[in-house]
């Protein structure tokens, strides 16, 4: 295991269909209560707002990937831009993202099916998980797109499904006119406050669309393909999540309910009976498992790439099997990270994932800017493009940070912290750079 080059093998559409695997649509269901009642009735909006917000950053990522093709996300862009120690800092506030939230999302599954089969104990599913997406991912992504392909198809078929019984419901009890209502945009008299509250929430919903640069390396002609795949996960996710939460929404006007967090369930059983309400719940499960396919895969490569970089210990992050040519290592340690969720709790677990995602997002931003300021004599760069859209991803990421509860800011703080330690530790009081492997490009 010495070769340190990825294989390239992902076209456009198998990187859109790993960015919405990592989205996972369906959750959009699955969440519809918090963001329902958060924004008093008004979660089309919020979802809307949150789609118009999550677009600048997406267009930050594609002009970063364009101008750096290598894997690493929001770490290797800042490092190339602003400074390899911020961009240690960087890399290792966003591990928080991509380390724990496979971990999130197996526990997740497990308790979706532990709630199902009460007998088996929540640890057996979270092990299943762990196993089959880290078999699959270790054999390489040409299998897993295609394990993606299928189970995201099963996993649209019911979110069109939902939506279809979602109007069929409506139609029968208002007829054919009460499709056609703005409520689901201004709730039961929400305010701006209130849908700015739901946007912040929805905005996590968003968290994944960026995971496609992590996989830059793969790809075919990856200046073109990997611009266009974050936005376009970036629109046809913000698209689903707006329509389904409008007719859902039309189900249930207002943001009241008797349990917010199991709003979905009861949704799909009033609008499609107790087997619909079955499939949904099958749906959910698999449409975990795709997304912690996505998730391991994104993380594995973030360790690769800081290790071969030398950042992490490169012998065993930075190298690639000779047989799969994927990062096993990087792979296996997502994994082992992953066995902690049997311990933990979902709320517990989630705390702080969001602190890193958020900050990757702010400094993406920050640095399409930097690199307009060094390259400014191309006139290639629109200062619209390269200014002022990053500068309002910018503003709005540092809002939705500061919406985040104080225990995910204290233990992102203080992760943030243990990072500044280590990498004073490696660079000598900060005085000299880490190491970085150099890679030229500029912006097309």
């Amino acid at each position: 295991m010495t070769n340190t080059t990825l294989e390239r093998t992902l076209n456009l559409r198998s990187l859109v269909l790993f960015g919405l695997a990592y989205l996972t649509p369906l959750i959009v269901i699955g969440i519809f209560g918090v963001i329902a009642s958060t924004s008093a009735g008004a979660s089309a909006s919020a979802y809307l707002l949150a789609l118009g917000a999550m677009l600048f950053t997406a267009a930050s990522y594609g002009r970063m990937a364009a101008a750096y093709p290598v894997s690493g996300s929001a770490y290797s862009y800042v490092r190339r831009t602003i400074d390899g120690r911020v961009g240690f800092l960087v890399g290792w506030v966003t591990l928080l993202d991509y380390l724990f939230l496979p971990m999130v999302i197996w526990l997740i599954g497990g308790s979706y099916l532990q709630a199902q089969f009460p007998a088996v104990p929540i640890w057996v599913w979270i092990l299943a998980f762990i196993i089959l997406t880290t078999t699959l991912n270790i054999i390489g992504l040409k299998v897993a797109d295609k394990i993606n392909l299928v189970l995201m198809s099963f996993q649209t078929l019911v979110i069109v499904l939902f939506v279809a019984f979602s109007l069929a419901a409506v139609v029968s009890e208002k007829g054919a006119a009460g499709v056609f209502s703005l409520a689901p945009f201004t709730g039961s008299g929400a305010s701006i406050g209130a849908i700015a509250a739901g946007a912040a929430v929805a905005a996590y919903a968003f968290l994944g669309f960026d995971a496609v640069t992590t996989l830059t390396e793969e790809t075919v002609n990856p200046r073109q393909t990997v611009p266009r795949a974050i936005m376009l996960v970036a629109l046809i996710g913000g698209g689903i999540f707006v329509v389904v939460s409008y007719a859902v929404q039309l189900v249930h006007p207002g943001g009241i309910f008797e349990n917010q967090d199991a709003a979905g369930f009861e949704i799909a059983e009033r609008i499609g009976g107790a087997f619909f309400s079955a499939v949904f719940v099958a749906a959910l499960v698999i449409a975990q498992f795709t997304s912690g396919l996505a998730a391991q895969a994104a993380g594995s490569r973030l360790l690769f790439a800081m290790g071969r970089d030398g950042a992490i210990p490169g012998k065993f992050f930075g190298i690639l099997s000779e047989k799969t040519r994927t990062p096993v290592f990087s792979i296996a340690a997502i994994a082992a990270v992953g066995l902690i969720a049997i311990f933990m709790d979902v709320a517990t677990s989630t705390s702080f994932i969001n602190f890193g995602a958020f900050t990757a997002f702010a400094m993406v931003n920050l640095s399409v800017i930097v690199y307009w300021a060094k390259n400014r004599k191309d006139q290639r760069l629109n200062p619209l493009l390269y200014i002022v859209f990053p500068a309002i991803g910018f503003l709005v990421i540092i809002y939705l940070m500061l919406q985040l509860d104080s225990n995910a800011l204290i233990l992102g703080s203080v992760w943030l912290l243990v990072g500044a330690v280590i990498l004073a530790a490696t660079t000598r009081g900060f005085t000299k750079q880490p190491p970085e492997l150099q890679v030229a490009g500029r912006a097309s």
